[in-house]
């Protein structure tokens, strides 16, 4: 019997796979974009989604979906429907697939959703995700994606300051239930890793292309030197504007983020104060004035250990 001709999305996951060598996170997602968009464009024109009619398709489809996918986001139950980040990110998922499918600058020009300018510390749940994942699936390469995924998931997940991140070495490796982490002035503190960062430590170690030596940088810029914070800070600045997030989107606005998600969902001050690394108590007061309620409901829906 013979197989089923491969669909416009898989056809393109195949490319980003082969061609572009992106991650099995990104091509998932990718491929996943790609078949909801040729999904709704055939129920919205009438007919098939195919090539010739998608070289064909108006930013006013492309608002259409994506005025779709918030509906049918907010009726599938996930807070408020799709974020002005996620949309923008969807949004950039589209452009990709209909410049493969037309060629190059092919997807009509669409100003992307964008949040007010200044938004307030901490960043939603669903917008430091999208950061993370925006931040990861630029790089052409596996092993530098997954390096900046885990990076990003240190800081939201676990509450480390960048330059704590980059300071790990392999012998953290491997990895148990929490992480001894040396702050300033040399201070050390246990933070518990959660499932899901651990995962992307993880992976990133197995992708990297050298190996893990207990007293060298566990991670690597592009030629193999210990990654420099200011690298991380260029790659979340401009996924930040991809995104249309306020310029207070910082590496250490996802810190600020766990730290005020914990809080909301009951963590007491002292508490905090051991995982963040303080050295007074009045560092970590400065999260006490978040709406609690809002912050848990929010962190239930899009945080790691939600």
């Amino acid at each position: 019997m013979t197989a089923p001709p491969l669909t416009l999305a898989e056809r393109y996951a195949i490319h980003l796979a082969r061609d572009r060598r992106r991650s099995e996170h990104t091509v998932r997602a990718y491929r996943a974009t790609a078949a909801r968009l040729c999904a709704f464009l055939g129920e919205h024109w009438g007919e098939p989604a195919d090539p010739a009619r998608l070289a064909r398709v108006s930013a006013a489809d492309l608002r259409a979906y994506l005025a779709h996918r918030r509906t049918a986001t907010a009726a599938a139950g996930t807070a408020a429907g799709l974020s002005n980040a996620s949309a923008a990110r969807e949004l950039s998922a589209v452009r990709g697939f209909l410049d493969w499918v037309g060629g190059t600058g092919s997807a009509p020009r669409l100003r992307g959703p964008r949040v007010r300018k200044g938004v307030p510390r901490p960043i939603a749940p669903d917008e430091a995700v999208a950061l993370a994942t925006e931040v990861a699936e630029e790089s052409d390469e596996p092993w530098v994606a997954a390096r900046d995924w885990a990076v990003l998931l240190l800081l939201y997940g676990a509450g480390l300051r960048i330059g704590e991140a980059v300071a790990l070495r392999g012998a953290v490796l491997p990895l148990g239930e929490t992480l001894r982490v040396t702050g300033k002035r040399g201070k050390t503190r246990i933070v518990p890793l959660l499932p899901d960062v651990r995962a992307a430590v993880e992976e990133y170690a197995a992708r990297m292309p050298w190996p893990v030596e207990p007293e060298a940088a566990l991670f690597r810029g592009v030629r193999g030197g210990a990654l420099s914070p200011g690298i991380v800070r260029v790659k979340v600045r401009a996924a930040r504007a991809r995104l249309g997030l306020g310029d207070r989107t910082t590496p250490h606005a996802l810190r600020h983020s766990f730290a005020t998600h914990l809080l909301g969902r009951g963590a007491d001050l002292r508490a905090l104060q051991e995982l963040l690394g303080h050295a007074s108590l009045s560092s970590t007061q400065v999260y006490t004035g978040v709406d609690a309620a809002h912050l848990l409901d929010v962190y239930r829906a899009a945080h790691p250990r939600g």
